[in-house]
């Protein structure tokens, strides 16, 4: 079956509907229904009932989840691989946390090419989207993030190591003012990404005397940085990508809101990856964690 089919199936399993689908995949709602109409008139019968809404998975569909997930591995790998052999065989494609991509990646981006990857692929998201892309096979490695202390492992279906340290802490611009109540105006994280539930747990270990304003909600580690920058709110921030800010005054260290948290930098793959490229990627990548420690503060 088609690359594009079985990803096309899949979308519709994971979002539970033809229109979220169709945003996954960038495509209209009525290109994607189009699409999911030939799918169905070249096999012969339908994958999911139209009648419901949300449309219903029918049980053969998800019968075969497995087997359209491993297919769609396989094939993204193969591609990748004819991809790369027709490029010289040197490209290599990393999933970072946004943040990372901005602080952390162009030191590894220079190892990897000094050691012969050439395109080096940056593909930034948050850290469930980074693990889609390793498990999809549209990445070999993800860089991501990890609570210092107490982080659960991710699972069997990847290999993890430590590739350096950063801290998760409160900045603002000088000029921050309260809110009329003397509330710290601050930009909060949605509950369902990683961030989220750190600064989550941090605010809940706040002084009952502190409390706080919720004045702006993204999920872009980036944009709540551009928000601190322009003093409208305190941002919990990666010290990496702050430490420029705070040397030259445009961001201050807001003790009252709490020290911050210790954070890991892993990298991870998958369990098992026989790829030649992604092994020594990994090797490469590991042997210069120690640069990658000494540029973090």
């Amino acid at each position: 079956m088609r690359h594009d089919w079985i990803a096309d199936i899949l979308a519709v399993i994971d979002t539970g509907s033809f229109a979220r689908a169709a945003e996954a995949r960038h495509v209209t709602q009525s290109a994607f229904t189009r699409r999911i109409d030939a799918i169905e008139d070249h096999l012969g019968g339908p994958l999911f009932d139209r009648r419901r809404k949300p449309v219903e998975i029918l049980p053969v569909t998800h019968a075969l989840e497995p087997a359209l997930r491993a297919g769609l591995q396989q094939q993204s790998t193969l591609l990748r691989d004819l991809s790369e052999a027709a490029a010289g065989g040197g490209a290599i494609t990393l999933a970072c946390q946004h943040a990372i991509s901005a602080t952390v990646s162009p030191g590894i981006v220079r190892a990897l090419s000094d050691a012969g990857f050439e395109p080096v692929r940056i593909r930034s998201g948050n850290q469930d989207e980074c693990l889609l892309m390793l498990l999809s096979g549209a990445a070999d490695l993800v860089i991501s993030y990890a609570a210092a202390d107490g982080v659960p492992e991710p699972g069997s279906a990847f290999e993890v190591c430590q590739i350096g340290q950063d801290r998760l802490i409160p900045v603002a611009a000088p000029g921050l003012e309260r809110s009329a109540n003397g509330a710290l105006p601050v930009v909060a994280y949605p509950s369902d990404v990683f961030f989220g539930g750190l600064v989550a747990g941090l605010w809940r270990d706040l002084p009952e005397e502190i409390t706080l304003h919720r004045r702006i909600e993204t999920a872009l580690t980036l944009a709540a940085y551009r928000y601190a920058i322009e003093g409208l709110a305190v941002a919990w921030l990666p010290q990496a990508l702050v430490q420029p800010d705070l040397d030259n005054g445009r961001l201050r260290r807001v003790a009252e809101a709490g020290p911050g948290l210790p954070l890991d930098i892993r990298m991870l793959r998958l369990s098992g990856s026989g790829r030649e490229g992604a092994q020594r990627g990994w090797d490469v990548i590991r042997a210069g964690s120690g640069a990658v420690s000494e540029r973090l503060p």
